[in-house]
């Protein structure tokens, strides 16, 4: 999978799209208008729990909701998360659509978070952290 096999609805586009139901519909729009729609999934970031409510508004519209720093590192050196907010916005969706876990999310933390029930989990520590 490549960067365009899909569309990511992120945070800087929901903030400019004056929010997440807005920011979904324009990008249903932009998929019809190209004979697209239903071909390209679509990916929608949440931050918080209020996020994750309106997505799972559009559910029928989109394919994904990204959990976005809804895990939280407690102890660096045992390198345990807090994975509470995660839990509780899976308890939200409840299967409903696919999910994925991103952010604060390293080599050290991700049996964790995947314990958590996630459908998918992303890692940026992957790349950004990498010491060649």
């Amino acid at each position: 999978m490549g960067l365009y096999d899909m569309v990511m609805i992120k945070d800087n586009h929901i903030t400019s799209a004056g929010g997440l139901t807005n920011a979904v519909n324009k990008v249903v729009s932009y998929l019809e208008k190209r004979g697209l729609k239903g071909k390209i999934p679509i990916e929608v970031e949440t931050r918080t729990l209020e996020e994750v409510k309106e997505a799972l508004t559009c559910k029928d519209k989109i394919d994904r909701v990204m959990l976005d720093n809804m895990s939280k590192m407690v102890d660096e050196k045992t390198s345990r998360v807090d994975t509470t907010m995660l839990q509780q916005a899976l308890s939200l969706i409840k299967g409903q659509i696919a999910t994925e876990a991103s952010g604060n999310i390293t080599l050290e933390t991700v049996k964790q978070v995947a314990a958590s029930g996630v459908d998918y989990i992303s890692s940026g520590a992957l790349t950004h952290s990498v010491m060649a």
